[in-house]
């Protein structure tokens, strides 16, 4: 079970959410676009930058959502907002309402053996886009992550599979 530490992920999920995190399947099979998934920060955005601080100080486990998968081009923003995925627009009914895909232009290349992943609430979200800078580019290794977000536990009266 996971912790929900911030609203970055708001609309799909609240601060203080509870999640149960399946740590099994995604080992016998791939991560796929817009799977939800808990990820070790330690070795990519909490390792220390060029100036010799962690980029973030919050814990080492993140909760973001799958945008690009080893070799994706993601880019924002097509003439209509949406971000693009290897040519394609990419829909995205879970955005938090009000947000936009990014405000930030950006037009990267995810790295074999990474993932390049962003919050559902994107205006209070420090996702792979706050992390082009750093050692991956903004991606986080596919080893790092612990499992996918399967279901929600609680609230009691939102429990339900994701």
């Amino acid at each position: 079970v996971y912790y929900v530490p911030s609203g970055s992920m708001e609309r799909t999920r609240r601060l203080g959410d509870r999640v149960l995190v399946d740590k099994v399947s995604h080992r016998l099979g791939d991560v796929e676009r817009g799977d939800i998934v808990v990820f070790d920060g330690s070795t990519s955005w909490d390792a220390p930058s060029a100036s010799g601080v962690p980029s973030t100080s919050e814990g080492s486990e993140y909760i973001k959502r799958v945008i690009g998968l080893p070799g994706d081009r993601v880019r924002c923003c097509d003439s209509d907002g949406r971000l693009v995925v290897n040519g394609s627009p990419l829909d995205e009914p879970y955005l938090y309402p009000g947000d936009v895909a990014s405000v930030d232009p950006f037009d990267i290349r995810v790295a074999d053996g990474m993932l390049w992943v962003m919050g559902d609430h994107r205006s209070e979200s420090a996702d792979s886009r706050a992390h082009i800078g750093d050692p991956g580019g903004g991606g986080v290794p596919v080893d790092s992550v612990v499992g996918k977000a399967v279901a929600v536990l609680w609230p009691w009266s939102e429990r339900g599979t994701l």
